[in-house]
Parts: structure tokens; sequence; C-alpha cells
């Protein structure tokens, strides 16, 4: 039976979609979006209700496409209507999420002209709009329209301090941060994020503690700011305690943070409360057994990653390059040359995923640890894409390791061409001479080290790191 086409005049279908209109987009399809849009267009002709063309605004501005936005503030301007601060605020949003600061600003010359400039969720949404592009002087537009209110909430400060952070601009916004006459768990992970994402890792440990000291509790997207500077300093304590607090919270049911967690354990060298969050889990996705495989590669356990990444094929999750390289990079650690063999060729051919230069690198490896040294070289040569200097690199490890000084001289050829800066490659060469007995091919080599002043970074241990 054909649907019947109802009118606005029946109240009970215009509440309906409204109802639709007015719930959250999240999980919704851009082309249920598309198909309220269409009904309100083909049936908006018997009266235009301002309302649900916000709503829809609304849902656009949320969704997967915010530049439809656009369009149907266009057709509310069509129809007469100006709209309100519900409007401009919607509409900066999608701004911000399709980072289009142009389109931003004249948005901003409409707020004014239709005097918006004292409105507070609408200015705090322009300056979110401007702080979340990074297009010419957006950051400066951002502080500039923050400077001019009045009134600021601690959402206005927020949407400053994230956009600073999101762009590198960790100082000016801890400058901001600590100028703040209120903060909420919201403003400590942005501070904490951006410290994170700027390798100040240290710095985000202890803002992160002072934030528990004022008894400001962490969300989930805390613990998922927050562990990567765990996992980077090796600090397992302080892990151990955020697991245990997101645990009692209930955090550890998004899969998200239990992800995180078990890859913080394996870098902080816990395999075994990483298998156990792994264990705990009631959701697993194919982030979940990556994470354990590469947990048990980066630990040594070769033949643990195997059985787990067999595990999760039968369990019908399908793997991913990531996956690959991860399970690669284990039957290299684990001198399994024949199953690196068989996995390379299933993802090629199995799984027609493409190996990239991680792929093959990892490959390179496999048969350099093998002693398969031409064999290695013949896959460099036979790859579709330039091989990179690490690549290289890798092999001339390998003829360190097996004292191939014709091979290991070739390679160092070809490092040359790519990179004559780094030190290391001529001190390996050098040490190849040296165990062949090769004086002065050795001497000669360190002399040109000298010659064209290639550096060599000076190694620094964790209390080094520590202490300075």
């Amino acid at each position: 039976m054909p649907n019947k086409i109802l009118r606005w005049t029946e109240p009970n279908h215009r509440q309906t979609i409204f109802r639709l209109l007015q719930r959250n987009c999240k999980g919704r399809s851009d082309g249920v979006i598309k198909q309220l849009h269409c009904r309100l267009v083909v049936e908006g002709e018997d009266g235009f209700c301002f309302p649900h063309w916000n709503a829809l605004l609304r849902l656009y501005s949320q969704g997967q496409c915010p530049h439809e936005s656009f369009a149907v503030f266009r057709e509310i301007r069509d129809k007469g209507a100006n709209g309100d601060s519900f409007t401009y605020a919607f509409l900066l949003k999608a701004c911000a999420d399709a980072e289009a600061a142009d389109g931003g600003m004249q948005v901003h010359g409409h707020t004014i002209q239709l005097g918006f400039e004292s409105h507070l969720y609408v200015q705090t949404t322009l300056v979110n709009m401007y702080a979340s592009c990074s297009v010419g002087c957006s950051l400066y537009y951002a502080r500039q329209v923050f400077d001019e209110m009045s009134i600021r909430s601690v959402v206005t400060w927020n949407a400053l301090i994230a956009g600073l952070t999101k762009w590198g601009e960790v100082d000016a916004a801890r400058l901001l941060f600590d100028e703040m006459p209120e903060r909420n768990v919201v403003s400590w992970t942005s501070m904490i994020d951006g410290y994170t994402r700027r390798n100040q890792l240290r710095e985000a440990l202890l803002l992160f503690r002072r934030m528990l000291m004022q008894c400001i509790k962490p969300t989930e997207i805390t613990v998922l700011t927050i562990l990567p500077a765990i996992a980077g300093l090796g600090a397992l304590e302080l892990e151990r305690q955020v697991h245990a607090s997101g645990k009692k919270q209930g955090f550890t049911t998004d899969v998200r943070v239990s992800n995180a967690l078990l890859d913080a354990y394996s870098k902080c060298g816990s395999i075994v409360d990483a298998l156990h969050v792994f264990e705990e889990m009631t959701e697993k996705n194919l982030v979940s057994y990556t994470s354990m495989i590469s947990a048990f590669a980066a630990h040594g356990l070769a033949e643990k990653a195997l059985e787990q990444f067999n595990d999760m094929q039968q369990k019908g999750v399908k793997p991913n390059d990531v996956t690959f390289l991860s399970v690669l990079n284990a039957c290299s650690h684990g001198g399994l040359l024949e199953e690196g063999r068989l996995f390379f060729a299933s993802m090629v051919y199995g799984h027609g995923i493409a190996p990239g230069m991680k792929h093959y690198s990892c490959m390179i490896d496999l048969l350099g640890r093998a002693g398969l040294l031409e064999e290695a070289e013949k896959l460099i040569l036979d790859m579709p894409m330039k091989a990179n200097a690490v690549v290289w690199r890798t092999l001339l490890g390998a003829c360190n390791v097996h004292g191939n000084v014709e091979l290991g001289r070739r390679v160092l050829c070809r490092i040359l061409e790519l990179e004559k800066e780094y030190g290391g490659d001529y001190v390996l060469l050098s040490n190849i001479y040296s165990a062949a007995g090769r004086w002065d091919d050795a001497w000669n080599v360190r002399s040109l080290l000298d010659e064209r002043r290639a550096f060599k970074t000076p190694g620094r241990s964790f209390f080094d790191e520590m202490i300075s």
C-alpha cells in the first residue's frame, strides 16, 4: 500500500516530524536527514514552520555533511526569516566542523547585523568556530571575539583553550588556563591533551595530579588523553591507579578506554596487566585484537601473537594493514621466517591489502635476521615504491650482524643517495670493515664521517629523561 502523503494541517503528523527532527542526530545517517529535509520542502507548501527548519539545521550541523547547513539557511532566508540565536549557533557549529573559516566570517557578519554581539551563546560558538579553523588569522579572530565579550562562560574559555592546544599553541593556552576564574573537567582535559600532543609528558602528568588534588573527577576523555603520557613515561603504578578509578566509575565498559589501557600497560612493560584488561573486555573490536597482538610482539611472545591473530579470525574479525604489521613484527622479533612469509602472502593475496613501507621493512628485518641478505636486497629492489633510508638501514644492520662486507658497502651507497647526514650509517660500515680485518677501509669510512660532519644522536637513558 503506498504511503499516504500527509499535510501540515494534520497535527499528529506535524508532531511526528518535529520529534524526529528534535532527536539527537548521533548515529543518524545523512540519508535519513535528507529524507526529512525533502519532506519539509514538499509539505512546507502549506505553511512555513520556522522551528522545524531550525531543527533540521541543527541535524545537519551535527551530522557528517555540515556544509548542507548553508543550503538550509538559504532556504530559511528565502522564506523571509532572518533566523534566531539558535540558527546562527548551529551554522557556526557547521563551519567549525567543516573548518570553513570564510563561511564562518560571513555568518559572523550576519550576527553583527542582527545585534547578536552581546549574545553569550552566539559569541561562544563564534570563538569555537574561529578556534577550530586553521586558515589564516583564525586564532587571532578567536581571541579578538573572546576579548570583546563582556560576559564569558566556562564554555567560552574552554573553546579558546581547546583551539589553541589543537593548533600547538600550548603555552598561550596555559596562560589562558591559569587566568580562568572557574575551571571544569573539560578545561583540565584540554590542557592535558595539549601537553600530551606536544610530547610534554611530565607536564601532562603534573597537571593531571593537580586536577585530582582539586577533587575534579576525570571523564572517559580525560583518561584517554592522560594514558599516552603515562605510557610514554612508563608510569605503571599511576596507570594502575587510573585503571582502578576508571573501573569504579564504569569507564572500562567503553571499548576505547579499555583499548587505551591495554596499549599503555604494554608500553609500561606489563604484558600481564595488558592481557588482564583484554580478557575482561566485554566488547572487543579490531583495535583491541591488534593492540593485543602488538603487545605480545613487543614483549617477544611471537607464538602468543600468532595465536591471538588466529583467534581473532575465528571470531570473524577481519584484519587490516595495521594488524598485519603487528603480526609481521611478531614474526620478525621471534625469528619465524616461514610464518612471516605466509602472513605476508596472505595479506597481499588473501586479503587484498597492498603492503606499505613498514610491511616491507618488517620482511627485510625478518630475512636479515635469518641471514638471507641477498633475498632481502632483491625484495627491496622489487618493491613497487622507492625504498626509504629506514628500509636500507635495516638491511645494513643485518650486514653488520652477518659480516657481509660487499653488500654492506652497496647498501651504504644507497643510503647516502637518500641521506648523508646520519653518522650511524658510517659507523656501521666501519664496524663491518673492522670485523673483516679491513682496517684501511674502516679508517677511510671514519675519515669520511668527519669530513662530511655527519652527526650521531647521543644516547639518553630513561633516568636522563626523568632528571632533565
